[in-house]
């Protein structure tokens, strides 16, 4: 019997679809630009990434991140609330369920969250799961009657809103991952820098290289019908501002025409 190998934190192994996935070095294409709605918000993105072809396949091919549970996609966690602001969204969009709509319907805010910890000490709240070990409260069964996948994602639907108005900031802005810092510059000023970039196995730790699958390093994920930055502009322009999301859109859309961005390896030629 051969025994898998570890590559790159990865599985050599045919069976196991972590064994699919591209290394995660390869070389980037990088822009910086200053944010027109203020001269004091830097956007630096990840051109390799938002021109990439990913696309969320959740059921329709996704593996999960947990061996055995592709039905979960990743939702087999909690997830955590960045902020009061954070809560207060979810809880006004976990009201307008219903036990039709949400398969675990839970009434009261604390009755469908948790304290857990991110950092092993300070507590933080984060939406239940069903069991000690099971998936996020709000995750419905694929053959529940009022319909499969997130109930909050799919009440904002029917409401006619964006699922980021509904769901839990970290749920609606994966796999894209923002970090702000701010820069002192050599002239003794300071800008807010917004880095956009792909949120792959490293964003979530150590333990990221323990998940089953994660999908921006997998070709099957990247089957998209047009890049990211035109499928992610709502959140994108959630995450940066108007005016700088229509920079960003432009500033990729000439780097396209010109060909000149290293390609995503994970994505079509």
């Amino acid at each position: 019997m051969s025994v898998p190998v570890e590559i790159r934190g990865l599985v050599d192994d045919p069976a196991d679809p972590r064994g699919r996935e591209v290394g995660l070095d390869f070389p980037r294409e990088w822009i910086e630009f200053v944010d027109p709605a203020d001269d004091k918000h830097v956007v630096r993105a990840d051109l390799t990434w938002l021109l990439s072809r990913w696309t969320c396949v959740f059921g329709r091919g996704c593996h999960g991140i947990v061996a055995g549970r592709a039905a979960d996609g990743c939702c087999s966690h909690g997830a955590f609330f960045t902020d009061a602001d954070d809560e207060k969204r979810v809880r006004a969009a976990a009201q307008r369920l219903t036990p039709q709509t949400w398969q675990h319907h839970r009434r009261g805010f604390k009755n469908w969250t948790e304290l857990d910890t991110v950092d092993g000490r300070k507590p933080a709240r984060r939406t239940a799961t069903r069991t000690a070990d099971g998936p996020c409260v709000f995750l419905n069964d694929a053959d529940f009657p009022g319909g499969g996948g997130c109930a909050l994602h799919a009440q904002a639907l029917r409401d006619g809103a964006h699922p980021l108005e509904y769901k839990p900031d970290v749920c609606w802005q994966l796999p894209v991952r923002r970090d702000q810092e701010w820069r002192k510059r050599p002239d003794d000023t300071q800008v807010l820098v917004s880095t956009l970039a792909e949120f792959d196995r490293r964003g979530w730790g150590a333990g990221g290289h323990d998940l089953s699958w994660w999908c921006t390093s997998s070709p099957e994920a990247h089957v998209g019908g047009e890049p990211m930055y035109l499928s992610y502009a709502p959140e994108l322009t959630a995450l940066v501002g108007e005016q700088a999301y229509a920079k960003l859109a432009e500033l990729c859309a000439a780097r396209q025409r010109q060909g000149l961005i290293a390609p995503h390896p994970a994505s079509p030629s």
